[in-house]
């Protein structure tokens, strides 16, 4: 062995503390938990059964939508216990039906007394948020009334609902032509000044506007949850599609990225076409994937 002199030592010993002190890769950087909807599910089984084969897929959380029947819901929660799947977040049912943002104040009764029922179903499955779209821009709502009839009904009448249940209330940008960039809105969550008024960020939805890596760095610690699925543009023939993870255009190790630059730590849940245990279990080694910070591609066949 060659004789080492003082420099070459020095040097070795400053690339080893260099190298112990440099930024770890994404996927080092926080594990979010894989959830999956609960519309992914097969429909022909019970939900006991259903939230089984999402345990055995590899998935620990699950999204489900606002159930009305009382007797149905209590089905969920001890489906819920009995198989160890967290339901974590609530799909609000009614803002599309009866937006916030209408001038009818009937209107506006039925879509706060859904987002209650939603809220409720929360509590009792033991979910920390409500997905909500706050509000819908049409020939009838222009886009400034939709922010601020929106925002005080928000205020006067779903927030304190929210803070007394201790559920956060996420909105989510949804092809409502409303919240068209990530400036407006974080601007629109900061408005409210409350804890309980978060945002629920789909990395698909976004496609159309820009790129969701931006979108989760302007966004940040407004996340409460988010939403997974690949979009695809074909841009001559003026056509989209929805894709699995991996399939589309969006640059998932960008995106990981991105959610590891802003702490991002919550649920991730995937919102896409359904299917069987062999489908499910492919899906949920694409997500693993993304998780590692590689491009969640299909899983290799055994």
């Amino acid at each position: 062995m060659r004789p080492v002199d003082r420099r070459t030592f020095l040097e070795a010993a400053a690339l080893t503390a260099a190298a112990a002190f440099a930024p770890r890769p994404a996927a080092a950087a926080g594990s979010p938990k894989k959830a999956v909807l609960i519309s992914m599910l097969p429909k022909e089984l019970s939900y006991e059964e259903r939230f089984k084969l999402a345990r055995e897929a590899g998935f620990a959380g699950i999204e489900m939508k606002t159930v009305a029947d009382k007797k149905e819901a209590e089905q969920i929660r001890d489906a819920s216990v009995k198989t160890g799947l967290r339901i974590h977040s609530v799909m609000n049912a009614d803002h599309w039906t009866y937006p916030l943002s209408s001038d009818d104040p009937a209107v506006v009764d039925k879509s706060v007394a859904g987002m209650q029922t939603s809220l409720e179903n929360a509590k009792l499955w033991g979910a920390d948020a409500v997905l909500l779209v706050p509000a819908v821009v049409n020939a009838q709502t222009s886009y400034k009334d939709a922010w601020t009839r929106s925002q005080q009904v928000i205020r006067e009448r779903i927030v304190h609902l929210a803070q007394e249940l201790k559920i956060v209330v996420a909105v989510e940008e949804v092809w409502n032509k409303f919240l068209l960039s990530p400036l407006e809105f974080a601007r629109y969550v900061d408005e409210f000044a409350s804890p309980w008024i978060k945002a629920y960020f789909d990395v698909g939805n976004v496609v159309f506007y820009g790129y969701p890596q931006d979108w989760i760095r302007v966004l940040g610690p407004r996340i409460a949850k988010v939403h997974l699925k690949d979009f695809q543009l074909d841009r001559p023939n003026g056509r989209f599609y929805w894709k699995n993870l991996g399939e589309g255009d969006i640059d998932w190790v960008e995106v990981r990225k991105a959610f590891s630059d802003v702490g991002y730590d919550g649920w991730m849940t995937t919102e896409i076409e359904g299917g069987d245990a062999a489908y499910l279990k492919d899906v949920g080694g694409r997500f693993d994937r993304f998780l590692a910070g590689q491009k969640p591609q299909a899983t290799p066949a055994a």
